[in-house]
């Protein structure tokens, strides 16, 4: 059985994962978004993810829940194996992984795609911001971390900027993805 590719969404905190993919999945009826298990606590919201404690994450992930787990800002994230499942029924499935996962996730996948998302800073300082998840100081920290470069040896890796609006970054990408549809 052939399974549909991995497109892992990366890039900056800001940069606007979430929105790319919700509109990439409103645009490409063959496409689907991981849900994601995370550890973020009550009145942090953000992308549509299960929430659950860190003792019950830990006993998800000693029962071997995940096909890909990690630990980033103080959370615990976790992508289920029911992904599986998905890639059977999608032509793709999305799903929003930290850089310094790629790799591992290329091996656990096979058919993994990469979009790196960009902005410019100041685009990035102002979404920061009005998403109102982090002080100051932390959303320092995340627009410092904004250059980290992915790791070498990945197969499949699209740069895009997400500087402007949001239907040019979709298209863009669905041109590289499925040049017959853009």
């Amino acid at each position: 059985m052939t399974l549909a590719p991995v497109i892992a969404i990366v890039g900056p905190s800001g940069v606007g994962k979430d929105s790319v993919m919700n509109a990439l999945v409103a645009r490409a009826s063959g496409f689907q978004r991981v849900r994601r298990v995370i550890t973020r606590p009550e009145g942090e919201e953000g992308e549509d993810f299960d929430r659950v404690s860190v003792e019950t994450f830990q006993r998800m992930e000693w029962d071997g829940a995940f096909a890909l787990n990690w630990r980033a800002h103080g959370l615990y994230y976790g992508v289920p194996k029911t992904i599986t499942q998905q890639r059977q029924a999608a032509e793709a499935v999305l799903v929003n992984l930290s850089r310094t996962l790629l790799i591992q996730a290329q091996e656990v996948f096979g058919d993994l795609i990469v979009i790196s998302l960009t902005a410019e800073a100041e685009v990035l300082a102002k979404r920061l911001s009005a998403r109102g998840r982090e002080g100051k100081a932390e959303q320092t920290r995340r627009l410092d971390r904004a250059q980290t470069s992915l790791p070498n040896g990945l197969n499949r890796v699209m740069d895009i900027d997400n500087s402007g609006a949001m239907e040019d970054t979709v298209a863009e990408i669905l041109s590289h993805l499925q040049p017959e549809s853009a």
